[in-house]
């Protein structure tokens, strides 16, 4: 086995190799050839200094300020030569200058240092001798198999071996890598997924071969290379198998996975820029200005000693009798005697530079970062929280701030989801006072509220007032009934949503209850929209009460039911939908969707396609989010035929992303659509009448975002980033840099031609890092031309490189970055002005 890897992977260097062979609990062949790749340990450093480089490196930044720089010469000269003015005058400014400043770095450091220490020094385990061991954080090895528990962060990427569930599955949230609070689901191979014990995965002979580390959160390839038996399984591995240093474990008691990226080369730390000391625009001015007044001082110096030299040139007054000569003075050279003349004449002159100015600058920022504390309108009240600055370098600059860049998720927008409206068989309804009403009131209704999908006698009582306001045939009830309980199933079974505790008893039993599914079940979902809608089904009256054993379990106004799940047709940017294929109670086999209504209604054969589309319309006009729900009951024949191409799809070696969306796309086609639903995110208060004001005051708004396309500029249309009158263009999906410079040539051109006023640009990052590659300039000029830009699919880094980007335009425009402080780092530390703040709860 191990030839057969040496031959097909190579044991390169890592600088020389695109890849990285990675011997799993470091079981190394026993073979004198193999040489294995150098790999660095665990440690995260994010200080700037170790002890003994703080004083010289500091000095050194610290005499890059052309102020400083000029003090010290100032200070050499006057020690040097016999000068009008003691050193004392500008020595000991100058030392409380770099003192002060020196002591408030080092401090800032100092914390770094424990930060670092702690994470580096955090309890871990690993498997190693057939047992678990304890050890730190900064000790772990690539290679080595380490156990997570419940609520633990990972300290370092790792490929999913196996969980405390059957199939291996588990889930984790990554608000610290892409700001979404949100549950992600991740699997691992079906060979290690049984692998449940320390035991039998020290026996585990397997290697991984992967790419070497990049910034990129979304991107992984690889597979592992397992022996069972004398036999070699090739199992590839994607995104879902690998886990991210700085996510965090939930819902999933435990797991056991693979070190793949350590320390440094892990994708949080990639993304992560290194500090670096900011300076604001007086400041830079006030440097220019110091240059040009030492180009007056120099030129005076040298005037003055000319003229010296010119008066001196008559013997009589060379050495006036008040004035005499040493002997040492009269044998000197004249060079040097020129030379001395000069730096006293700099000496007397210096003071058009004063060093006080320096010093009353400093003490006003250093005064005026009080003022920003004692400020009521930053005060928050809830937290009794004020305004911390944590440099006072920087404050001038918020009045100078031309483009502001915001991250979404918990910055505009609170991330929670309300289920608002919800169309069905082309039949509107909304929630109002906790209960489901039709559009309009019903005329055998009083109050015109309807309670729906409460129990068997409350749906039929509502199916009926239905029909009766819509003159429809008693008929048309019973049909109207399995509607409305085919739509909710398809909410209920349609999502990767999990339960962290189940207390089912007595739910389902009655009408519509807004507070009960919430109190009783704790959902936690890889979407806050998927979340809403379980929990709307569940006040609906068909509840999702967990999975057991690949078998799904709903609550049916009170009478539970068991649906095989079959497949999960995951979520794509390409596809904008997700699917199921669950198997019923009664064995038959039925697809349910959801997604975009621009991916599922072209895909629906039947159902109120043209009302459900003027319905979607109007709930997206009042900023809501919606998802189209459509389904497909296939033969048995349709079936194997399915299971088979999605059996080939999924094993495949080569081009698996391409079969799989092949695979999705001939499953996911004449479907029966069922309705749409619409949910509202709850925005952070007055972001609205804050992005208005900052529109007004002619400051650019940018928001960069992780999130998906759909969810981010749904979001940028509720909190006024976006008008419905504006032109949204779309720079998105895009695969190559000739596809790339074509669409923002055609951007431009649309933006040159319509006469529209205002125009907005939304950009994913994998069509941003194409444009930066080689049309950075065509890049720029649309987005110039646009009133507001959203980026979303942004990784960390990507958010730092687009300010970077703005800052180094020829404007040279001053950028203020908001963040929530988590995977908004980078973006923070990039702009000239960075503000974060926390969530207090």
């Amino acid at each position: 086995m191990w030839r057969w890897v040496r031959q097909q992977l190579g044991f390169d260097p890592p600088h020389q190799s695109d890849t990285r062979t990675i011997y799993i609990a470091n079981r190394f062949p026993q073979n004198g050839l193999y040489t294995p790749q150098k790999f660095i340990d665990n440690r995260i450093i994010s200080s700037k200094y170790t002890i003994w480089n703080f004083v010289p490196k500091n000095l050194f930044e610290q005499f890059r300020r052309v102020a400083n720089f000029y003090f010290l010469i100032i200070f050499l000269v006057q020690l040097m030569i016999d000068t009008p003015t003691s050193p004392i005058t500008s020595g000991l400014p100058l030392f409380f200058v770099i003192t002060v400043t020196a002591i408030k770095q080092g401090y800032e450091d100092w914390l770094r240092h424990n930060s670092d220490n702690e994470v580096n020094g955090a309890p871990v385990y690993v498997v190693r001798s057939g047992g678990l061991v304890k050890t730190r954080s900064k000790n772990i090895r690539v290679g080595d198999i380490v156990r997570i528990a419940k609520d633990e962060i990972f300290p370092a990427d790792l490929v999913l071996l196996s969980s405390d569930r059957l199939d291996g599955s588990c889930h984790v949230t990554t608000a610290s890598l892409d700001g979404e609070t949100n549950l992600k689901t991740h699997v691992s191979v079906p060979e290690t997924a049984v692998l449940q014990t320390v035991a039998n995965l020290d026996s585990l002979i397997a290697v991984i071969e992967c790419q070497q580390p990049e910034a990129d959160l979304y991107r992984f390839m690889g597979r592992m290379i397992i022996t069972q038996q004398m036999e070699e399984i090739v199992r590839p591995l994607g995104p879902e198998s690998l886990l991210l240093r700085g996510a965090r474990l939930k819902n999933t008691k435990e797991i056991f996975g693979v070190a793949v990226y350590t320390g440094m080369e892990t994708k949080m730390a990639l993304n992560y820029k290194s500090k670096s000391q900011k300076r604001s625009a007086v400041e830079k001015s006030m440097n220019t200005f110091l240059i040009i007044y030492l180009i007056i001082l120099i030129s005076e110096a040298i005037i003055s000693t000319i003229l010296k030299y010119t008066w001196q040139a008559e013997e009589k007054w060379d050495e006036p009798w008040y004035n005499q000569k040493t002997e040492h003075q009269r044998n000197s050279s004249k060079i040097l005697r020129f030379i001395s003349d000069f730096l006293a004449f700099l000496v007397l002159y210096n003071f058009i530079i004063p060093i006080s100015l320096y010093v009353t600058v400093e003490m006003q920022k250093f005064l005026g970062s009080f003022f920003i504390g004692w400020d009521l309108d930053l005060y928050h009240e809830e937290s009794d929280q004020k305004a911390q600055v944590n440099t006072s370098d920087l404050n001038e600059e918020l009045g100078q701030v031309e483009y502001v860049f915001t991250d979404k998720t918990g910055t505009l927008t609170e991330n929670e989801m309300q289920f608002r409206e919800c169309s069905i068989n082309g039949l509107k309804y909304q929630e109002i006072n906790g209960k489901l009403v039709p559009e309009g009131p019903s005329p055998d209704s009083t109050e015109g509220e309807v309670p729906f999908l409460g129990s068997l006698s409350h749906l039929s009582n509502s199916a009926h007032l239905t029909a009766t306001s819509l003159r429809t045939s008693p008929e048309s009830e019973t049909e109207l009934i399995k509607e409305h309980d085919l739509f909710f199933k398809a909410v209920s079974l349609c999502h990767t949503v999990q339960i962290s505790n189940v207390q089912t008893d007595g739910i389902g039993d009655g009408p519509w209850q807004p507070n009960l599914a919430p109190a009783q079940l704790e959902y936690y979902a890889s979407s806050p929209d998927e979340k809403a809608l379980v929990e709307a089904a569940a006040r609906a009256g068909i509840i999702f009460v967990g999975i057991s054993e690949e078998t799904m379990e709903v609550k049916v106004l009170g009478r539970l039911e068991r649906y095989k799940l079959l497949h999960i047709l995951e979520f794509d940017s390409d596809r904008r939908r997700m699917s199921v294929i669950v198997q019923a109670p009664s064995g038959e086999k039925l697809l349910f969707a959801k997604g975009a209504e621009s991916s599922i209604l072209p895909k629906c054969i039947g159902g109120e396609i043209a009302k459900t589309r003027i319905h979607v319309d109007e709930f997206a006009l009042k900023g809501l989010r919606t998802l189209c729900i459509a389904y497909r009951q296939f033969t048995a024949k349709e079936y194997e035929d399915v299971d088979r191409r999605l059996f080939e799809a999924r094993t495949a070696l080569q081009h698996r992303e391409e079969k799989l969306a092949d695979a999705f796309q001939y499953i996911e086609k004449d479907l029966i659509l069922l309705g749409a639903t619409a949910v509202e995110d709850r925005l952070q208060d007055k972001v609205r009448e804050t992005i208005e004001a900052l529109r007004m005051a002619g400051i650019k708004v940018w928001v960069l975002t992780g999130d998906k396309h759909e969810t981010a500029v749904s979001v940028s249309l509720s909190c006024g980033h976006f008008h419905r009158t504006m032109n949204i263009l779309e720079l998105i999906n895009q695969k190559s840099d000739s596809g790339c410079a074509e669409q923002l040539r055609q951007l431009a051109r649309r933006i040159t031609e319509d006469h529209v006023i205002q125009h907005g640009l939304v950009v994913d990052g994998t069509s941003l890092s194409l444009a930066l590659r080689e049309h950075e300039k065509l890049f720029m000029e649309v987005c110039r031309s646009c009133s507001a830009v959203l980026c979303c699919r942004m990784a960390p880094l990507q958010k730092a490189k687009v300010i970077r980007l703005i800052k180094i335009s020829p404007e040279k425009p001053i950028t203020l970055a908001v963040g929530d402080g988590a995977n908004d780092v980078s973006m923070i530390q990039e702009a000239h002005v960075g503000i974060e703040f926390f969530h207090w709860t």
